[in-house]
């Protein structure tokens, strides 16, 4: 097993102007390699500074890699560093610095002295050629170390490494085995309950490898077969994947970088079901997360904001026995914008989001109360009931997230 450090380069990282999304991206590639991600380490546009932490990584790290600081201006210091620590010389390569004339030329601009610069690199090195910037990338080992530079930019980075740095490190690697992942996707459990659920197969873990990873009120795993033939790796990744669906199957939604939004429009469609939703806390947001995905304009007939309690009782026909007796923020209320804004749009579903997202409490509710109702065909509409936490934004993301889950599991079974 290799073991690696990601240093991110330039002072926009540390100063919070940008976010540094090529390590996260960089992490989970090489784990697909089988590549152990120990640090990830910024420092600013110092050359100093910038050795110091070099030191450092030399010290516990197999493979660094490097993001940033490659371009044409004089803060760009990340190779001329490297150089120096390294004791390598800088070379102008010929392929690099004709690809950035003929970029100048195309585009119709003037060339700058400063732009050869980025053709500069370190000699002995493997040049990643950049088919979406100028600046190429490069890979070369020292003293049984192995160093990756990459530009900054992600449009650059991504591509770049998928099409010449993963080759670079299966080579340094010696991988003979075909590497196979498969994210899965759950919704409707937390990362520690799934893990609990599942503990004796992540203590056990050798080929195929289990990731878990937590994101936006869901969790992922990644699962990772190595193999010399491709589909024993695939035969692999069927057997962990039907273990762990015996446990855990019923949170599963979908593969890979899908959505619970996407999954459902995918589900109406094929079933050919049509949907509309009556939304108060969520604003719109629902169907705007469902107008997103292709297609949609087949499930989704419309939805309507009903913010005000005027609105509710006047335009979607909420009773104003229920209003009064009960509250815009309960139960009964959020069964009956379902069940109206079905009949309203004449739809096989409505959906009814209410609740309090915050700042304050409504109606003596706690932020984070939120009740969701499903009208589906003729059957009596159905209330979910949570107390969600986290910022308004996030209370209101997550509803949508459970409304969705909640619907494909209704029109599943």
């Amino acid at each position: 097993m290799m073991n690696a450090e990601i240093i991110g380069v330039g002072s926009e990282l540390l100063l919070g102007q940008i976010a540094n999304t090529n390590a996260q991206y960089l992490s989970k590639k090489l784990a697909e390699l089988g590549i152990n991600v120990y640090y990830h380490t910024v420092v600013g546009d110092n050359a100093q500074r910038l050795k110091e932490v070099i030191a450092t990584a030399q010290t516990r790290a197999e493979l660094i890699i490097f993001t940033g600081g490659l371009g044409p201006t004089k803060d760009d210091l990340t190779k001329e560093t490297i150089a120096s620590v390294l004791g390598v010389e800088l070379t102008t390569n010929a392929e690099a610095l004709e690809s950035i004339e003929a970029y100048f030329k195309q585009s119709n601009r003037v060339m700058t002295p400063n732009n050869k610069k980025q053709a500069i690199v370190l000699e002995g090195s493997a040049v990643l050629p950049n088919d979406y910037g100028m600046a190429p990338g490069m890979g070369l080992t020292v003293e049984g170390k192995h160093y990756m530079l990459f530009p900054g930019p992600p449009k650059e980075l991504y591509p770049m490494y998928e099409s010449y740095g993963q080759e670079f490190l299966a080579q340094k690697l010696e991988l003979k085995e075909s590497i196979e992942s498969r994210v899965l996707r759950f919704f409707g459990i937390g990362e520690s309950q799934l893990e609990t659920e599942i503990e004796d197969l992540l203590d056990a873990q050798t080929n195929p490898t289990i990731a878990p990873l937590a994101g936006d009120g869901e969790v992922t795993l990644r699962l990772t077969a190595k193999h010399a033939n491709a589909a024993e790796a695939q035969r692999m990744l069927d057997e962990v994947e039907k273990t762990i669906s015996e446990r855990v199957g019923e949170y599963l939604y979908g593969y890979e970088a899908t959505s619970l939004h996407n999954e459902l429009v995918k589900e109406l469609t094929a079933q050919g079901l049509t949907i509309a939703s009556a939304e108060s806390l969520t604003g719109g947001l629902f169907s705007e997360r469902l107008t997103t995905v292709s297609g949609s304009g087949e499930a989704v007939k419309g939805s309507l904001v009903a913010y005000h309690y005027e609105i509710k009782q006047n335009i979607l026909g909420v009773s104003e026995h229920t209003l009064n007796q009960y509250g815009a923020v309960s139960e009964q209320c959020a069964a009956e914008m379902a069940q109206r804004i079905q009949q309203l749009y004449k739809t096989d579903i409505g959906i009814g989001f209410t609740g309090v997202a915050g700042p304050s409490k409504q109606e003596g509710h706690p932020v984070g109360t939120v009740h969701i109702g499903v009208a589906y065909k003729d059957q009596a509409p159905q209330v979910y009931s949570l107390q969600l936490s986290g910022s308004r934004q996030g209370i209101r993301s997550r509803t949508v997230n459970y409304g969705c889950h909640y619907v494909l599991k209704m029109i599943k079974n």
